[in-house]
């Protein structure tokens, strides 16, 4: 990449944080810092940090939560940045935005930046949206005639125009968002910023603020994409970023870096159709839940015309009260196709010790895509269990021969229905 056209350089990229305090540390650290800076000598505690992977327990109260990120972005690139939560995204973004500095490193920014890193970001409750988006604008160095003149196009792309006089801290969490993003995307930035706060904003809004973001970036403006919509992010990146543990473990295309994070969600167990994992909460002491998806092949790749079986392993279950194991399936646009639970319809309950459930989605009812699987244990109407992203599989279009196909159809799903014709008499 040019150093004409790179807009954002990021350089050995490090950020440290302090576990269980709500400052840097203590006055003696805060001292040995100091003493060491001025010594010329390397941050004392720098050495003491530990890996950020938040599901064990370190020796270290401090952990990286980026260590050594490097990455260029391009003049008109629409970047997507995604891995798993505490992975170091909105850390990043943060940094980007110049609300936190980092512990060692550099970045090197060339242009305005506005970012929507939170909902109601840079707003002051107190204020009218009508007010927020003047200091909004100001903030970012635009002068009160140009923000007047996007201020009727912000207005209605929000959909808040009924409340723009009215204190911000009054809005909903979704009005803040609309509010937010029209402000930020409307007032030209060079570089657009924005985290997973898009997901509180319903799905109609959602596809409002992904073609503006498309139409920002045609415009040679810079975007930077944080999202776990996997359909989001492929249909608006060129390229990804997939961090994990606070580095960059793949720079790549959008499709390919987001079939390797789909593929890092697949917990593998003791075979090739088995995803393992151990839970805490009441299923603890080496107690565990065990998740499969059975098709007859070892890749989890699943033709349209073939019965998926989706089979969960409950062991050491107190059968004192019912036990409903709920699953949801989601698919690439972070949409619940359905939902289903041992205790619908015919209810299957669940003895004592251990259960082997089986739930079958039938042939011919998903359309072509990747789709996610959550489980829940919901036992005397208290949730005992929540895994989000048990596993992935994909299911591809049947073809059949003398039948149009496609590659994908309209819809959630795609039932093969039953049709009829006759003469009319």
């Amino acid at each position: 990449m040019s150093g004409m056209n790179t807009v954002i350089r990021v350089e050995n990229l490090s950020k440290q944080y302090r576990l269980g305090k709500v400052g840097v540390g203590t006055l003696v650290e805060d001292f040995q810092r100091l003493w060491h800076k001025m010594r010329g000598k390397e941050d004392p505690t720098l050495a003491l940090a530990e890996k950020n992977d938040r599901s064990t327990v370190g020796e270290s109260n401090f952990v990286w939560a980026l260590r050594d990120i490097n990455f260029e972005v391009g003049r008109g690139e629409v970047l997507g940045i995604i891995g798993k939560n505490g992975a170091g995204k909105s850390t990043l973004l943060k940094i980007l935005s110049r609300v936190t500095e980092p512990t060692t490193g550099s970045i090197k920014i060339k242009g305005k930046v506005a970012s929507l890193l939170e909902v109601g970001t840079g707003f002051h409750p107190d204020l009218s949206g009508r007010e927020n988006i003047f200091l909004n604008g100001a903030v970012l160095g635009m002068t009160r005639a140009e923000i007047k003149s996007k201020f009727d196009e912000i207005v209605d792309f929000s959909g808040v125009e009924r409340y723009i006089d009215t204190p911000v801290k009054r809005y909903s969490s979704g009005m803040k968002v609309r509010l937010g993003f029209a402000v930020a995307a409307h007032l030209e930035p060079e570089i657009l910023i924005v985290d997973e706060v898009l997901a509180v904003g319903d799905a109609e809004f959602q596809r409002k603020c992904l073609g503006k973001m498309k139409n920002v970036a045609g415009h040679g403006r810079t975007v930077l994409f944080v999202s776990h919509n996997i359909f989001a992010m492929r249909s608006l990146c060129s390229r990804a970023l997939l961090i994990d543990s606070g580095t960059i473990v793949s720079d790549g295309g959008a499709d390919e870096v987001a079939n390797e994070y789909i593929a890092a969600t697949r917990l593998i167990g003791d075979d090739q159709h088995a995803f393992q994992w151990e839970t805490g909460g009441d299923f603890s002491d080496g107690r565990y839940v065990r998740a499969r998806v059975e098709t007859g092949d070892e890749l989890i790749t699943i033709d349209s015309g073939i019965k998926v079986r989706v089979t969960v392993d409950m062991k050491e279950i107190d059968a004192l009260d019912p036990v409903a194991v709920v699953i949801h399936l989601v698919n690439e646009e972070d949409v619940i196709v359905f939902s289903t639970s041992n205790l619908q319809y015919n209810a299957v309950l669940l003895e004592a010790g251990s259960n082997e459930l089986t739930c079958g989605i039938p042939a011919h009812l998903l359309n072509s895509g990747t789709y996610r699987i959550r489980i829940a244990a919901v036992k005397a109407g208290r949730q005992i269990y929540r895994q989000d992203d048990v596993l992935s599989f994909t299911v591809n279009e049947k073809s059949e021969p003398g039948i149009a196909n496609y590659n994908r159809r309209s819809g959630i799903v795609r039932p093969r229905l039953e049709w009829s014709a006759k003469r009319p008499v």
